[in-house]
């Protein structure tokens, strides 16, 4: 989970930088369900980027369940 007051950017930022990184079902599945939450309160110019995060990571997660 995202903590409170934390630069949400700067976040899904660090976790693209990072999404070869990411191999276990569980690592994946948990960054999914942060973007997820944040998409909630992003403000709706940056929803884009979150939304082509959450598509990298859906098939990064059918990717690893094969």
């Amino acid at each position: 989970m995202i903590p409170q007051g934390i630069d949400s950017i700067g976040w899904m930022q660090q976790l693209a930088g990072r999404l070869d990184h990411l191999k276990s079902r569980a690592e994946i599945t948990s960054a999914l369900d942060d973007v997820e939450f944040l998409l909630d309160a992003l403000d709706p110019e940056l929803q884009e980027p979150a939304n082509q995060l959450v598509e990298a990571l859906r098939r990064k997660l059918e990717q690893a369940r094969s």
